[in-house]
């Protein structure tokens, strides 16, 4: 089957296994404008409500790049927490949504460029997402996995990031790979560099984009190549991406793939690194190599940037 990007294919199911993912669920409000926004004005925009956030995402990628054992576990509040759980469902996801009693689920509101390489620039109410605690985790959504994939959101607020940890250290008691992509450089930059690293020490594939990259390795602006290496000799694997320009791949201090990008006429790069990452962790999953993987990440990344909203087409 073809995703709606030409010459961009799902690839062909091979092995199962299965993959927990951990993170946020979100609402999307996209909204597309083609001018410039005129503060204290109106500005033209297409806008439309789609079910996002970068955790569940990526597993909803991840289901539709060939990885149909997918678990997520994320919270949401009771306004929308069926119609999040029906859109999981239907991507073929296995979602455990806690429901919150006080806190509504997360809003993001994209706001895309409509213009050349359709960028976005996001305002985030993290809302019920990042009050996912250690009470909400049970031993046993490891059971059979192969693969943890962490959402760095959750690295952002204490009780997620508790959560995230208790998690992590399970997954190493079970010899299960854990991988994390930071998620955002501002809330890194806030955050803490140094706190962030420590957080996810031990972690076996770190997967930042260029911007994330660059803060944590403390290396100048479109150093991708210097920032993969020195990040690779704190972490196993890292994999940068970084757009039009595909992924560096760096393992032991050095760099061992590079893999161009997929060229596309971009309508929303919304959930570009999510498709990435869940194409990624789907094909590890079935046992193909590391280059590779990061080649079907820049394949699904490709079909994600001609879509609005984050997640894949529904089959």
């Amino acid at each position: 089957m073809t995703g709606p990007v030409r010459g961009v294919a799902r690839p062909v199911l091979g092995p199962v296994g299965r993959l927990l993912v951990v993170g946020d669920v979100v609402t999307d409000i996209v909204a597309r404008h083609r001018t410039p926004i005129a503060p204290g004005t109106d500005t033209a925009a297409a806008i439309r409500a789609v079910p996002g956030g970068a955790g569940a995402n990526v597993a909803c990628w991840a289901a539709y790049w060939g990885c149909p054992e997918v678990r997520l576990l994320g919270r949401v509040g009771a306004d929308s927490a069926a119609w999040h759980e029906a859109a999981l469902t239907r991507a073929g996801v296995r979602p455990r949504l806690v429901v919150d009693p006080e806190a509504p689920t997360g809003t993001v509101i994209c706001l895309v460029d409509g213009g050349a390489g359709a960028e976005r620039t996001f305002l985030t109410d993290s809302g019920a997402s990042l009050r996912l605690s250690p009470e909400d985790w049970a031993p046993e959504l490891l059971d059979g996995v192969a693969w943890l994939h962490l959402s760095g959101y959750l690295f952002f607020a204490e009780p997620s990031r508790a959560v995230a940890g208790v998690a992590m250290a399970q997954a190493r008691a079970r010899g299960v790979p854990v991988s994390v992509d930071p998620a955002s450089v501002g809330f890194l930059r806030e955050w803490g560099v140094g706190r962030f690293l420590a957080a996810v020490e031990g972690v076996t594939v770190l997967m930042p984009s260029r911007g994330e990259a660059e803060l944590l390795a403390g290396v100048g602006a479109g150093a991708v190549a210097d920032s993969a290496v020195a990040l690779s000799r704190l972490f196993s694997v890292v994999v940068v991406t970084a757009g039009a320009e595909g992924a560096v791949v760096a393992r032991g201090g050095e760099v061992v793939g590079r893999v161009p990008s997929v060229g596309v006429c971009a309508r929303d790069t919304t959930g570009a690194g999510d498709a990435f990452t869940g194409a990624f962790v789907a094909s590890r999953v079935r046992g193909v190599g590391l280059v590779g993987a990061v080649g079907e990440g820049c394949r699904a990344g490709a079909v994600a940037v001609g879509r609005v909203g984050g997640r894949p087409p529904e089959s």
